[in-house]
């Protein structure tokens, strides 16, 4: 089956780094949408299938934090799994995305294999429920 992820990020850069990763882990993926916030995150979300999303916590207009937990409010998207992918130090803060409901957390700067690695658990999880 081919995975419809969606990057969300206020970093092009990261985000870029992440779509490169996610195209050499060379998983079977049909598409790969970006927004550069929780708020285009939503929309993105909305208008397009979407299997995986990977969101930054500290973004401006929306978090991820809020992002998530509007995306599992909505019956459109709520059984989207969501990844934090964030260099957030306060670990408060990352049991708060826990509670929000994000699937897992990915600390900055990762490997791309521990990029790849938290992909797979995560998709594979989710199909097999």
């Amino acid at each position: 089956m081919a995975y419809h992820i969606l990057i969300v990020d206020d970093s092009a850069t990261t985000r870029t780094i992440i779509k490169r990763t996610i195209q050499m882990a060379q998983l079977d993926v049909a598409s790969i949408h970006e927004a550069g916030n929780g708020k285009e995150g939503l929309a993105v979300a909305l208008a397009h299938p979407v299997d995986l999303v990977l969101a930054d916590l500290h973004m401006p207009e929306m978090d991820g934090v809020e992002m998530t937990r509007q995306l599992l409010a909505d019956p459109k998207t709520q059984h989207v799994p969501v990844i934090i992918v964030s260099a957030e130090p306060n670990q408060a803060k990352v049991d708060a995305l826990k509670v929000s409901g994000a699937r897992g957390h990915l600390r900055k700067p990762f490997t791309p294999e521990s990029l790849r690695d938290v992909i797979i658990k995560t998709l594979e999880a989710r199909h097999a429920a």
